[in-house]
């Protein structure tokens, strides 16, 4: 019958409204739907090639370091100091940055159990080097999130 997947529709659209609650105010730039699924798939192929340093240490490390990427950040986080010096960092930088929604989603893009603060997907892998049209392909999908970003962030400020 029709009612099951009502029944879960109304469940899962309950989810989406606790998972914008439960957003941090300083949370924005916020990625929308669908700008929200490039990223996150952008950070799934990334951790696919080795291309990504997860939680909040080793971004601020690669950072401080200078490599260059894209961080992503989760915008559910508690407490929320654990994460209000990354914009900082990354605008600092010159690094692109933008949060997503849910810190589950996240983790489960980086292909890890643990909910994750933030990922850096970096332009090159950290060790050994990519097929050339794997590096094409992420960098294009790299440079078309950014360039959403930046339309973004522009219009916020």
């Amino acid at each position: 019958m029709g009612s099951d997947s009502e029944v879960e529709k109304s469940h899962q659209k309950e989810k989406e409204r606790k998972k914008m609650l439960a957003i941090a105010p300083i949370a924005k730039p916020l990625a929308g739907k669908k700008l929200s699924k490039k990223t996150l798939k952008l950070v799934r192929k990334a951790s696919e090639h080795k291309c990504l340093k997860r939680g909040v240490k080793e971004v601020v490390k690669s950072i401080r370091r200078g490599h260059k990427g894209l961080c992503v950040i989760a915008g559910n986080i508690s407490p929320i100091d654990v994460i209000t010096h990354l914009p900082i960092l990354c605008e600092e930088a010159e690094i692109p940055y933008v949060y997503v929604s849910s810190k589950e989603d996240l983790a489960t893009a980086g292909a890890t159990k643990r909910p994750t603060c933030c990922v850096l997907v970096l332009t090159n892998p950290a060790k050994g080097e990519l097929a050339p049209e794997e590096q094409e392909k992420i960098k294009t999908d790299y440079s078309q999130i950014v360039s959403d970003i930046s339309e973004l962030t522009s219009s916020l400020f």
